[in-house]
């Protein structure tokens, strides 16, 4: 669990709303269904228009990553290429075939076969590199979409106000329902910014941070890999690796 984001969006939601009872507002005015409707419906469709099925599907999903992140195991890696490094020295590339299968991770099992079948170590790193690419462009459209949510949220919201505003000059002649219209106009200003500034925005960076760390624990391990396939010595790959981690801080 990813106690920044929680603690982050509590501390968002709750300064808005102690600002709105220090000012004498009531928290109830700012609960507004219409409102809600039309920037979170508005924002939703427009996000669905402009992104491919498979991409939104992937952006969706990603989106557990704000509280619970993938998995950082760079220590781990450093620990496997290290073992698979002296295993290699002392009984040859093959002894490491039996280990393929026990790897969970798809990239993991590509990058260790690859070395088993002796692949060429520049062959090697330039098909990994490839796979890390393809990887890292889909998971960076899926963290655009809540990017683009964050662009599309205020503009709803204005869209909103002004359908709240249509509807008050609509009813001119009856003050009793003057009130509800001017509440729906701006309450959908305030939704759509604050959603897009406290919710979908600070998302998107996230899952991007998480991104680029996927991308950087796979270079690593690409790293590693070509330095068995070099025969280096295993202090010097490990030494390598390290570096990594250094960056990732």
């Amino acid at each position: 669990m990813d106690k920044t984001s929680l603690i982050g969006i509590t501390l968002g939601v709750a300064a808005i709303l102690s600002g709105q009872v220090l000012e004498g507002g009531h928290i109830s005015s700012l609960v507004q269904p219409t409102a809600f409707l039309i920037v979170v419906g508005g924002t939703l469709g427009a996000v669905m228009l402009q992104s491919p099925l498979p991409v939104f599907r992937d952006g969706m999903r990603m989106a557990k990553w704000v509280f619970v992140p993938p998995p950082s195991n760079h220590a781990d890696l450093i620990a496997q290429a290290t073992d698979w490094s002296h295993i290699a020295r002392k009984e040859g590339l093959l002894a490491l075939e039996e280990r393929i299968d026990t790897l969970p991770d798809p990239f993991m099992r590509k990058g260790l076969q690859l070395l088993v079948d002796g692949v060429e170590p520049q062959h090697l790193r330039d098909v990994l590199e490839v796979e890390i690419d393809a990887w890292s462009a889909q998971r960076r459209l899926g963290a655009k979409i809540w990017e683009a949510a964050g662009g599309y949220a205020p503009t709803i919201g204005i869209l909103g106000a002004v359908m709240g505003l249509i509807h008050v000059m609509e009813n001119l002649s009856d003050p009793s329902r003057l009130g509800s219209g001017i509440a729906v106009a701006f309450v959908a200003t305030v939704y759509g910014v604050a959603f897009a500034n406290l919710i979908f925005l600070p998302i998107s960076k996230k899952l991007l941070a998480h991104v680029a760390s996927g991308v950087s624990q796979r270079e690593m391990l690409v790293d590693g890999l070509v330095g068995i396939a070099s025969g280096d010595n295993p202090r010097i790959i490990e030494s390598r690796m390290q570096g990594y981690v250094s960056r990732s801080r």
